[in-house]
C-alpha cells in the first residue's frame, strides 16, 4: 500500500488569500466558507468581497470577475491585507485582473482547464500565460480543476452544469488541506443549503473532500501551513458583516427603547441586505416595508415615527438624493428618524458595487433651507452595530433625524464580533408626552431643546405637524419673520448641543504635541491604524484619531488638531472632510484622496506619511 506523502507544516502569523473567478464560479460563497472556518478556529480576520455591477456579465470577461479577499491571523489585524499571499484564479480573466496584486513569490493556483484559446483571447492575453513564462515570479500551481471535479462526481448522476458548479467546493477543499482546516463546518453548510436536493448535496460534499484529498496525495505542495488562534478578548464571538451589524444594532435599539422597529426601504446595492436581514426578525417586533420607490419608503418611515415607532430608512447615495426632500420634512417636524447611507461610487449610478466615501457633503448639506442633522459614521463592520444604537439614542433623545454613514467596504466586509452583554449596551429611551395640560407639539425640553413626542390617539394630545413653519410658542402655522429665525436657530442649536452629549476625540499615539496626526473617518480606520502602528514601531512620531461624530464634531477636535505640526486626512473622495476641517478650524490640513472604488492600502498610507515626515 502506497503511503501518503508527509509534508512539513510551517506556522505563520497571518495569510492573505484571494479567490477570483467568474460571477458564476461561487467565489463569494467560497470565501465566506473559508472565513467562517477561520472564525471557528479563533483567528482574527478581515474580508473584502469584490464583485461586478453587471448582473450577467459575459463569462470569461475581465469586467465579469468576482473576487473575495481574506486576511486571517493569530494576531490582531485591521485590514483584509494589501497584497494576497495566495491567489486562486479560476479562469484567464481572473488572472488578468488580479495577478498584478499578488506578492512576488506568492502562491498562484490556476484552473488550467479554463485556459482555452478563446478564454485567453477574451481576457486580453496574447499567449497562454501558463506556458509563456510570464508568471515566473510566482509559485505557479496549475491544476485541471474542472477535470478533477468531473472525475470525483462521475458516479453522482449530476448534469455537466451541476458538476461544474461544484468547482468552488473542490477548490475550497484544496485550501482547507493547505491550511490544515477541518471540513466539518462546510459539510454542515452544504447539508443545510442543499437539504431539498440530496443529489446536489452529495455532489458538493464529494467535491469538497476530493479537493482536500487531491492536496494530500499530490506532490504539488512542498509544505502546509498553520495559523494559530488569535488572543482575543474573552467572550462569545461570531463572524459578522457590516449590513448584519447595522440591522442588529437597529433591533437592539428598538428593544432597549421598548418600541416596535419600522424600516422603510427600496432595494439598492449595497444597502439591500439590511432589508433582507431585518425582514427575518418579525418575531422581535420588526416591521419592514419594501416600498414602490425611495420617496415612499422614507415617507412611510416618517409616518411610523409620528405614530411612535422606532423608525429607520436606508439606501445608498442615489436613493438618498431622492429621499432628501422628505428628510427635510423630518427636520421640520422634528421627528426621530435614522437614515442609513451605505455609500458607493458615484456620481449617478456610478460604481454600484464598489466602495466610496463621497456622500459626507450630501449628509450634512444635502437639503434645501437650513436643515441641520446629526451625522455619524461607522469605522469597521462590527462598529456598525454600536453606531446604529448611538444614532437611535440621539434621534430619540433630541427628536431629530440622524444620518449614519457606512459604505460598500464595511457593508460586505466581515470580522469577528464579540457579542456584548446587556450592561455594555447604551441606554436608548423613547419618552412620550401624556399630560395634556399646557401641551403644544413644539413645546421643548429646556436642556435638549427636543420637542414633545405625542403618539396620535393619546387623549387630549391631538395635534398636527408638517412642513410649513410653526410658531415657537403655540405650534400653529406661522409666517412671522422673527419666529422663523428663532425656529431655525433653535433647530441648529439643538444639533450643536449634541456635542456636549458625546465623547471627546481620543488620540492613538502622542499624549502631548506631535509631528503628524492622521485624522480619519469611516472605513479608512483599519488601514490608518495599521499604518500608524507600523510607523510608530519604527520610532516615528505618528498619531491617529478617528471621527465617529461628523456633525457635530467632538467638542475637543480643534484642540486636538492644534497639537500637531501636520494633519493628514485620507478619504475615499476628493477631500470632503478636508474641506470642512479647513473651513471650520482654518488649519492647513493636507488630504490624501482615493476614488478608485477600492479601499486604501496600508502601503499607500505609509508612503504618504513618510513623505510628509521627510519635509
Amino acid at each position: 500500500m502506497e503511503s501518503k506523502p508527509v509534508r512539513p507544516t510551517r506556522t505563520l502569523e497571518s495569510a492573505v488569500i484571494r479567490f477570483s473567478g467568474d460571477s458564476g464560479d461561487g467565489m463569494q460563497l467560497t470565501g465566506s466558507q473559508f472565513t467562517n472556518t477561520a472564525a471557528l478556529v479563533g483567528n482574527d480576520l478581515a474580508t473584502f468581497p469584490d464583485f461586478p455591477a453587471e448582473i450577467r456579465a459575459p463569462a470569461g470577461t475581465t469586467f465579469g470577475v468576482s473576487g473575495f479577499q481574506l486576511n486571517f491571523s493569530s494576531q490582531e489585524i485591521y485590514t483584509p491585507g494589501d497584497q494576497p499571499d495566495v491567489l486562486i484564479a479560476m479562469n484567464p480573466a481572473a488572472l488578468k485582473v488580479n495577478e498584478k496584486d499578488l506578492k512576488p513569490g506568492g502562491l498562484l493556483i490556476i484552473n488550467s482547464d479554463a485556459f482555452t484559446k478563446a478564454n485567453i483571447e477574451r481576457a486580453g492575453f496574447k499567449s497562454n500565460p501558463i506556458e509563456d513564462g510570464s508568471l515566473s515570479s510566482y509559485r505557479l500551481i496549475s491544476i485541471d480543476v474542472s477535470t478533477q471535479v468531473e472525475r470525483a462526481l462521475a458516479e453522482t448522476g449530476l448534469s455537466f452544469k451541476e458538476v461544474q458548479r461544484a468547482k468552488n467546493f473542490w477548490t475550497l477543499g484544496l485550501l482547507y488541506y493547505l491550511y490544515g482546516r477541518s471540513l466539518e463546518a462546510s459539510y454542515a453548510f452544504i447539508d443545510a443549503k442543499f437539504k431539498s436536493n440530496a443529489q446536489v448535496q452529495s455532489g458538493n460534499r464529494l467535491a469538497l473532500k476530493a479537493g482536500y484529498m487531491y492536496g494530500e496525495v499530490s506532490e504539488l505542495f512542498q509544505e502546509t501551513y498553520e495559523i494559530l488562534p488569535a488572543k482575543l478578548k474573552p467572550g462569545l464571538y461570531r463572524n459578522i458583516n457590516g449590513n448584519q451589524a447595522t440591522a442588529w444594532g437597529a433591533i437592539a435599539a428598538a428593544e432597549r427603547a421598548g418600541r416596535p422597529l419600522f424600516y422603510g426601504s427600496y432595494p439598492i446595492t449595497p444597502a439591500s441586505d439590511v432589508l433582507h436581514e431585518l425582514s427575518r426578525h418579525k418575531r422581535m417586533g420588526v416591521r419592514t416595508v419594501q416600498a414602490e420607490d425611495e420617496i415612499a419608503s422614507v415617507a412611510a418611515s416618517i409616518g411610523a415615527s409620528y405614530a411612535g415607532c422606532v423608525a429607520f430608512t436606508g439606501s445608498s447615495g442615489p436613493g438618498i438624493a431622492l429621499k432628501q426632500e422628505a428628510i427635510g420634512l423630518a427636520v421640520s417636524t422634528e421627528l426621530p428618524l435614522v437614515i442609513l447611507n451605505v455609500q458607493r461610487g458615484g456620481p449617478s449610478t456610478g460604481l454600484p458595487t464598489k466602495t466610496e466615501q463621497a456622500d459626507l457633503f450630501q449628509a450634512i448639506y444635502g437639503r434645501n433651507g437650513e436643515s441641520p442633522v446629526p451625522v455619524l459614521s461607522a469605522s469597521t463592520p462590527s462598529d456598525c452595530f454600536i453606531v446604529m444604537m448611538e444614532a437611535f439614542r440621539i434621534a430619540l433623545k433630541y427628536m431629530t433625524p440622524v444620518f449614519v454613514l457606512t459604505d460598500g467596504y464595511l457593508a460586505n466586509g466581515s470580522e469577528p464580533w464579540r457579542i456584548p452583554n446587556d450592561d455594555e449596551l447604551p441606554d436608548v429611551k423613547a419618552t412620550f408626552r401624556t399630560d395634556p395640560v399646557g401641551f403644544h407639539p413644539f413645546l421643548r425640553d429646556e436642556t435638549t431643546l427636543a420637542r414633545a413626542w405625542a403618539v396620535p390617539g393619546t387623549p387630549g394630545l391631538e395635534h398636527r405637524i408638517g412642513g410649513i413653519e410653526k410658531d415657537y410658542n403655540s405650534g400653529h402655522i406661522s409666517y412671522d419673520p422673527q419666529n422663523h429665525e428663532k425656529m431655525t436657530e433653535t433647530r441648529a442649536k439643538k444639533v450643536e448641543n449634541i456635542a456636549n452629549d458625546i465623547p471627546e476625540l481620543e488620540v492613538f499615539g502622542a499624549a502631548g504635541r506631535g509631528k503628524i496626526l492622521i485624522l480619519g473617518w469611516g472605513s479608512t480606520y483599519g488601514a490608518i491604524r495599521q499604518a500608524t502602528e507600523s510607523l510608530r514601531g519604527q520610532g516615528k512620531d505618528v498619531s491617529h484619531a478617528h471621527l465617529r461624530y461628523m456633525n457635530p464634531f467632538p467638542r475637543n477636535l480643534g484642540a486636538v488638531l492644534s497639537r500637531f505640526d501636520k494633519v493628514l486626512i485620507p478619504e475615499m473622495n476628493m477631500g470632503q472632510l478636508e474641506t470642512i476641517i479647513r473651513s471650520r478650524f482654518l488649519l492647513p490640513v493636507e488630504g490624501l484622496h482615493k476614488v478608485q472604488g477600492k479601499p486604501f492600502r496600508v502601503d499607500e498610507l505609509v508612503a504618504k506619511i513618510n513623505s510628509m515626515l521627510e519635509v
